[in-house]
């Protein structure tokens, strides 16, 4: 297994799980610019983030579900991990 770092990857685990990320927040018809304030994450790693392009920690995925009023074992399950 590669070893993911937190820079600019092309792991498919973490654009599914940036993708289900981006589809929860449209849902909620918020902005990225938004949710990265509501969730205290910087709007340029959240738009990294999305992309699958950072390797986010958990305790950002908890930020993060939580800004998006859901579960952080919602947004794993949504992007089928």
């Amino acid at each position: 297994m590669t070893r993911v770092s937190g820079t600019a990857s092309t792991n498919h685990d973490l654009v599914r799980l940036g993708q289900a990320v981006r589809v929860r927040r449209q849902e909620l018809a918020m902005s990225q610019e938004t949710l990265a304030d509501v969730a205290g994450v910087d709007r340029s790693h959240m738009g990294k983030i999305e992309r699958g392009e950072r390797n986010v920690t958990f305790l950002n995925i908890l930020k993060i579900a939580k800004a998006l009023e859901c579960r952080a074992s919602e947004l794993l399950i949504d992007a089928n991990l």
